[in-house]
């Protein structure tokens, strides 16, 4: 029989509350699959014969933590505390049947359906252990996801998280019922895809989701990215630019990790969509790497908790492109046997169908700006590169004032956009050029964001109002954005200059 070490902690303390209080607990699902691959837990779940929420007050009490009812219909509550500085959740719940056995086999999947006896024996009534051993995923029965749709999603999210591979019946049985994901709220199909993006090799499992009828609930779009072809320089239909798109924002991230320890290697995995040479990325590592730090910092920060500003850069990635099947025409040259597509202000369209994505999933008021923001703004690096002169103060701070601190993910999401439209064909120069703004609009932000993103005001309304005996209007609001402006280019630097400049600009009118 196969036994587990159970850690001390909680274990010790839910085992004498609970033999104090003549119930039987187990730990049970998730907590037990992650001891058995020897991950790192923070989170337990047990189950209990009788009196579930009982016990977990007990334990809150034992551990100095709190408690918090879940279900109290269904006997279920959960216990937060803190150990080693971490904060860490215990879900216990009674039994979903008359025995453990009942309770196991009425589980999603066989690698969640195993539990520990007292002395850290296995119980495995399904052959969880089997399949984690065989590194796949397998549902008990087809009335696992009858019972709970979102289980459909949470196979490819355990499946992208664990590193397995999802078992053929069980994949055949999502197909058979992939219809039956909106019965679950938007909320909870939104955490398990949040999780999802959180994974590795995103684009992967995207298309997974894809082929199982998945994604259609999520993103209905996707049937018509999939349809919508596009015209020289691209090379793929929308739906699979995406996913090089998705991949290589990936893979940018990857390269920001690895530069801060110190390695080439260091989890920097193969793009398995975007195509572009290995030199490419070698380009885009140089161009970050004065940025590394920051970047990462940046790319940490949660923008609504649990979500962070990485996951909405790649959910910015898997929608930049949703309004090109909305804004799509044709314009027949002379010569030329196939019509060339345009997809003119696709960026200010999606940016609308990308907000109104958010919403529908019930992300926050901040999330759903920063993305739409995103969008909208994801060719605005590109053109900024073609401009001659490249990217100026001036311009720069034009670029921050529309797009604020997302800019930086706009900056990213536009070398993630052309590397997968040119994957192997890209040109030299195009590309340097796109690097070299990316490199500029970093500077201004990450080194010289006091003077250029956000310079501090020389002077102020009133200040114009008496100094050029100006009326309340929206003339002083537009000298004193002329003001920044030229803070911006380093072409004003004190007072003086700017009220120079003002009166200048007033005279001009």
């Amino acid at each position: 029989m196969c036994a587990v070490s159970l850690p001390p902690w909680p274990w010790n303390v839910v085992r004498q509350v609970a033999a104090e209080r003549g119930v039987q607990v187990w730990p049970v699902g998730g907590c037990v699959r992650d001891l058995l691959l020897g991950r790192a837990r923070h989170d337990w779940d047990f189950a209990v014969d009788r009196d579930a929420l009982g016990l977990a007050r007990a334990v809150a009490d034992a551990l100095g933590g709190a408690f918090y009812p879940l279900d109290e219909e269904r006997d279920t509550g959960r216990v937060v505390a803190r150990h080693e500085g971490r904060r860490v959740e215990l879900d216990f719940a009674r039994l979903r049947g008359p025995d453990l056995e009942s309770d196991l086999r009425d589980r999603d999947f066989t690698i969640n359906a195993m539990a520990l006896g007292p002395d850290g024996e296995l119980i495995d009534p399904t052959g969880g252990l089997t399949d984690l051993e065989a590194r796949r995923v397998r549902a008990v029965g087809p009335e696992a996801f009858d019972h709970d749709p979102l289980r459909m999603l949470r196979a490819v999210r355990i499946v992208a998280e664990l590193g397995l591979r999802l078992e053929v019946r069980t994949a055949q049985w999502i197909i058979e019922r992939a219809g039956q994901l909106p019965r679950v709220s938007p909320e909870r199909i939104r955490d398990e895809f949040v999780r999802l993006l959180n994974a590795r090799s995103v684009a992967y499992h995207l298309q997974l989701l894809d082929e199982l009828g998945l994604m259609r609930s999520i993103l209905p779009d996707v049937e018509a990215l999939r349809e919508q072809r596009q015209t020289l320089p691209h090379r793929h239909n929308v739906w699979w630019h995406t996913l090089m798109t998705v991949d290589a924002a990936e893979r940018i991230w990857q390269i920001l990790n690895s530069i801060l320890k110190e390695s080439a290697i260091c989890h920097l995995e193969s793009a398995m969509y975007a195509d572009a040479p290995d030199p490419a990325w070698d380009e885009v590592r140089e161009t970050l790497a004065p940025f590394a730090p920051a970047l990462v910092r940046h790319l940490r920060r949660p923008m609504t908790a649990p979500r962070y500003r990485r996951t909405l850069l790649l959910l910015a990635a898997l929608l930049h492109d949703v309004g090109k099947p909305l804004t799509v025409t044709e314009e027949v040259k002379p010569g030329q046997a196939h019509p060339v597509l345009h997809f003119y202000g696709h960026e200010a369209v999606g940016a609308r169908r990308a907000a109104d994505w958010m919403r529908q999933f019930r992300f926050s008021r901040a999330e759903t700006e920063f993305v739409a923001t995103v969008v909208r703004a994801h060719l605005r690096p590109a053109h900024l590169a073609e401009t001659p002169g490249g990217v100026t103060g001036r311009a720069a701070y034009r670029f921050f004032r529309a797009t604020g601190e997302a800019g930086v993910e706009v900056v990213l999401l536009a070398l993630a956009d052309h590397l997968a439209i040119w994957g192997p064909n890209l040109e030299p120069q195009r590309w340097a050029r796109r690097r070299a703004a990316a490199h500029a609009l970093l500077e201004y932000f990450f080194h010289r964001s006091q003077g250029a993103v956000a310079p501090p005001p020389l002077v102020n309304g009133r200040d114009l109002m008496r100094e050029l005996n100006l009326s309340e209007g929206p003339e002083v609001g537009r000298l004193l954005e002329a003001i920044r402006e030229a803070q911006a280019a380093g072409e004003v630097t004190t007072r003086e200059e700017a009220l120079a400049l003002a009166r200048r600009l007033k005279s001009d009118d």
